[in-house]
């Protein structure tokens, strides 16, 4: 038996190939839009993907299940869990609890284990050349290493009123009488780790097993104890904001997302092309530098989404493919590195690039707006925003500041003055000038506050030791 784990960076998600090498058949798990990497993994075995499945409806990411099956002939399972609210429009065959998909010897059965969300599925694998019993669990966003999937999600970002309180009980429930029934020995391999937002303390090792979450993890105490109203109060306590794109991705996800086929390579584009298309408006500038290029000058109404491992999770930040409908155009060093960027975007839904440009020279340029901590008390400002997340927000800001993270903004701009100058701020410039960049391109004022939280606490514990 193979089981391969497939780790997306960018938004610390898991996907997984298990496969089986006397058949040369394999199954993917949770796998991502941009799929040319499970289909390498599979020719690189002799394998021939035969079945895609997922955990759940997932809302951090768009889900690669239909675009593999297009592209292998694959058959789709996905839950039949979860109640008729809860169930896929597209067609798959549907998942049950107990439910098994069948390779040679390998038994991947489906645990229903409802919580972070309805319909939710975990799956058992049982390698059969070895031992009748399962040995493996891929707990989707159930059980993380050292931590569980959030089941406030559905309130924040799907429409859901007060559904957390209920999906905290159920995935009470699921620990009790699916997760800690299980053999001590079993491996637990989940689909996110540390840096994900569906859940709040991610461990950053990559499995775990079922001993050492009853033993090590914060819930365990409350379930040796019976106490799920103590489990309840701390799991919902402290949760990170939820990004606005959760929305869009819960509702694509469930209605199937786009096909999109084999992808033409993107072409370099010609600056006057793209010049004249910034002024018609029927292009829109991603400037893929970091902040402090961009600070130096940048292209009007550009935003700033940096290359690197933050581009899906940046890209989706600052553009809604629901309101956006202007195509992209990225600067990148090469047509490589345009198409990992592009890559990255389609994993959130943001699909329509129509090239790549190698410099800025010959657009029109502007010098974004900067602002010193020190100039900062006497500035007149309609309002000093933190677009950092709620706890960074407790733990320390810039006094009468509104915090406002920056995943959320876009959807939120009625929170906003609509005259006069923001000043916004994150910890350290990074995430303040990918939300300033779409703040200026919906047409506000907006002034950086120069090396952001960091450098402002600095000034002032300077101003306080002088």
């Amino acid at each position: 038996m193979l089981i391969e784990r497939i780790y997306d960076e960018d938004l610390a998600q898991a996907s997984y190939l298990i496969g089986c090498q006397a058949k040369g058949e394999a199954v993917v798990v949770d796998g991502r839009r941009d799929i040319a990497v499970y289909q390498q993994l599979a020719e690189k075995n002799g394998m021939k993907i035969v079945a895609v499945t997922e955990t759940h409806i997932h809302a951090d990411y768009l889900s690669g299940t239909r675009e593999l099956a297009a592209a292998t002939g694959a058959t789709i399972y996905v839950s039949g869990e979860g109640g008729p609210d809860w169930q896929y429009k597209f067609d798959g065959e549907r998942l049950y609890d107990g439910h098994k998909i069948t390779i040679g010897n390998i038994s991947i059965q489906a645990v229903h284990t409802p919580g972070h969300t309805p319909e939710h599925l975990s799956f058992l694998v049982t390698d059969g050349a070895f031992s009748d019993q399962p040995g493996y669990l891929l707990s989707g966003d159930f059980v993380f290493s050292g931590d569980l999937g959030r089941p406030d999600l559905l309130d924040e970002a799907a429409g859901g009123v007060d559904t957390r309180f209920e999906g905290a009980k159920q995935l009470f429930a699921s620990l009790r009488d699916k997760f800690l029934t299980l053999p001590d020995y079993v491996q637990v391999h989940p689909a996110h780790g540390a840096g994900s937002a569906c859940g709040k303390a991610l461990g950053a090792i990559p499995s775990s097993t079922v001993g050492y979450e009853r033993l090590y993890a914060w819930w365990g105490p409350y379930l040796a104890a019976n106490d799920e109203q103590g489990f309840i109060n701390e799991l919902l306590d402290g949760q990170p904001d939820a990004h606005a794109y959760f929305g869009r991705m819960k509702r694509e996800n469930r209605e199937g997302p786009v096909v999109m086929g084999e992808r033409t390579p993107l072409a370099e584009l010609a600056v006057d092309v793209v010049a004249a298309g910034l002024a018609e408006d029927t292009l829109t500038f991603i400037d893929t530098r970091s902040h402090r290029e961009v600070h130096e000058r940048t292209v009007d109404r550009s935003l700033n989404v940096p290359a690197g491992k933050s581009v899906a999770s940046y890209g989706a930040w600052v553009v809604n493919p629901e309101t956006d409908k202007n195509p992209l155009v990225l600067l990148a060093r090469d047509q490589e590195q345009a198409m990992d960027m592009w890559d990255h975007l389609v994993r959130v839904g943001i699909d329509n690039v129509a090239g790549y440009i190698t410099s800025i020279e010959g657009l029109p340029l502007v010098t974004p707006k900067l602002i010193q901590p020190e100039e900062l008390q006497g500035f007149d400002a309609a309002l000093v925003l933190d677009v950092r997340n709620r706890s960074e927000h407790v733990a320390g800001n810039i006094p009468g500041s509104y915090q406002l993270s920056g995943g959320r903004i876009m959807w939120h701009l009625d929170e906003l003055p609509t005259e006069g100058t923001l000043v916004t701020y994150c910890q350290s410039g990074v995430r303040n000038s990918v939300a300033a960049s779409a703040l200026r391109r919906a047409g506000y004022d907006v002034a950086e506050l120069d090396g952001s939280y960091a450098a402002w606490n600095a000034q002032q514990n300077s101003a306080t030791t002088a």
